[in-house]
């Protein structure tokens, strides 16, 4: 199968995360709530998965877990074999557990790029105090949240990041 665009998608979200990570950082703010700052803060619109972060996760909380749910990505998206279930499993454990409506909202987001990513998981259960996406006060809701113009540019996929194989090796 041929996953190599795929790959590449993630590989950039996993690169979004960080810079959100890092932009987080410096707002100063560890005890805000990072969905309040993808609100009210432009430095973040790019950044439209933060809006499906459950509404009371602080940027000290989501620091502390997005490392956690994506320390496997590098060694995942290197291996030969794409393990699917393990680059989503440790995000919807770590980021979304419990808040099933959520983790289908950020889903949903990672899907516009990777339309398997998040299936064949096993069904989340809600927690006690998770709040519904569509119920959050002042949550943008999927069909909401504008789409980073950089990335959805028209263009043909040259190839990028994995040359196809070459099949001779070169004689001197």
């Amino acid at each position: 199968m041929d996953d190599r665009f795929d790959r590449r998608e993630l590989l950039l979200h996993l690169g979004d995360m960080l810079q959100a990570l890092s932009c987080l950082a410096r707002t100063g703010a560890p005890d805000t709530p990072v969905a309040q700052l993808a609100r009210e803060q432009h430095l973040f619109r790019d950044f439209e998965f933060l809006r499906a972060l459950p509404p009371r996760m602080t940027v000290a909380d989501f620091s502390a877990r997005v490392a956690s749910a994506f320390f496997l990505w590098p060694k995942e998206l290197l291996d030969a074999e794409l393990n699917r279930k393990a680059l989503a499993s440790t995000i919807q454990h770590d980021l979304f557990d419990g808040n099933p409506d959520r983790w289908s909202a950020y889903v949903a987001h990672i899907q516009k790029k990777v339309k398997w990513f998040g299936t064949g998981l096993p069904e989340m259960k809600r927690d006690a105090g998770a709040e519904p996406f569509h119920e959050a006060e002042g949550q943008a809701g999927p069909a909401e949240v504008a789409p980073s113009l950089e990335r959805n540019a028209p263009g043909e996929q040259k190839g990028w990041p994995w040359p196809e194989a070459k099949t001779k090796a070169r004689e001197p």
